[in-house]
């Protein structure tokens, strides 16, 4: 699925004379993009669980500690980040790896002319890792088989019926935290199919749902260990909850319906591809396979159309 277009958006929240349960300060001696940087996170543009503007970021989850909304502010060479709930603490920890500060792109040097270019033009692209496996997960249940736009909407329902306010002054401003494991596993079936989810997803989600706590506590290999065992839930899935949540610069998003092509018209000019070419293609930049994705994501780099694109359903109607 290709990534959702981003757009900077107008942040109503009070930034100052408000004080937050937890606060610190980080030195930023690194180039950072913010918005391109966060694009994975966000899930279509009034995603409710996050705000991007310019300058700064309000991200609303569910930490291993309790529900947190964060503030993240950049301030000349300076990160102030500020956070509300009683996940308050965990949150500005977390805050760093969040917008990328973690990652190491120094480590990637391609010889490659399209991925060397890339590396230059967007010297403050980094790697995030969001701290949240379900926040990951959800989202990219949503997404097995269906367009972008219905897997967002289904996201922006799902947040508006089930979710409930963030914490600190975001919550008056209309952000949402995704429901606990609990609440997800209690949907019945008739609501996911309400908001357009079919049983298949619906049932992922459930099974998912009840592994929720110690998904966001156990270690990154455990955590995949446990997603591998869970019925529904392949490589692709795995993927996009390793590059998210955890930041992981070598996952590739294996099955994705227009990353092959994408990826072997950028690198050797081809216009189709399978995953199996894709691979093949990846396999010099092992260890930052997940890198040269998302390099290549924001590239603008357009291949040919040929053929029927896929068509936006709604199984309301059935």
């Amino acid at each position: 699925m290709p990534p959702a277009v981003l757009r900077r958006t107008r942040l109503p929240l009070p930034l100052d004379g408000t004080s937050g349960d937890a606060e610190t300060t980080l030195p930023l001696t690194v180039p950072l993009d913010l918005a391109r940087t966060l694009g994975p996170v966000v899930h279509g543009h009034g995603d409710p669980t996050i705000r991007i503007g310019a300058h700064e970021v309000w991200r609303a989850w569910r930490t291993s500690a309790g529900p947190a909304t964060l503030r993240i502010r950049i301030a000349g060479r300076v990160v102030q980040a500020r956070a509300w709930g009683p996940g308050a603490g965990v949150a500005v920890e977390n805050s760093g790896r969040l917008i990328g500060l973690s990652d190491a792109p120094e480590a990637f040097a391609p010889t490659n002319r399209v991925l060397a270019d890339l590396v230059h033009r967007f010297p403050g692209l980094r790697l995030p890792a969001s701290g949240s496996v379900m926040g990951a997960l959800v989202p990219a249940i949503l997404e097995q088989k269906v367009t972008g736009i219905e897997a967002r909407r289904t996201w922006r329902a799902l947040l508006r019926e089930h979710g409930e306010p963030a914490p600190g002054p975001a919550g008056a401003a209309g952000m949402r935290l995704l429901p606990d494991g609990a609440t997800l596993a209690a949907i019945p079936s008739f609501t996911w199919h309400r908001l357009g989810v079919e049983r298949r997803r619906a049932s992922i989600i459930g099974r998912a749902a009840r592994h929720a706590d110690r998904l966001e506590t156990e270690t990154p290999e455990r955590a995949t260990a446990r997603l591998r065992a869970i019925p529904g839930i392949g490589l692709w899935t795995i993927a996009e909850v390793a590059r998210v949540a955890w930041g992981d610069p070598d996952a590739v998003s294996v099955g994705d319906f227009h990353l092959p092509s994408l990826v072997a018209w950028a690198l050797a000019g081809e216009a189709r591809a399978d995953d199996a070419r894709m691979l093949e293609l990846l396999a010099p930049y092992a260890g930052q396979r997940g890198r040269v994705q998302r390099l290549i994501e924001v590239s603008g780099i357009g291949m040919p159309r040929r053929g029927p694109r896929m068509t936006p359903g709604d199984i309301r109607a059935i």
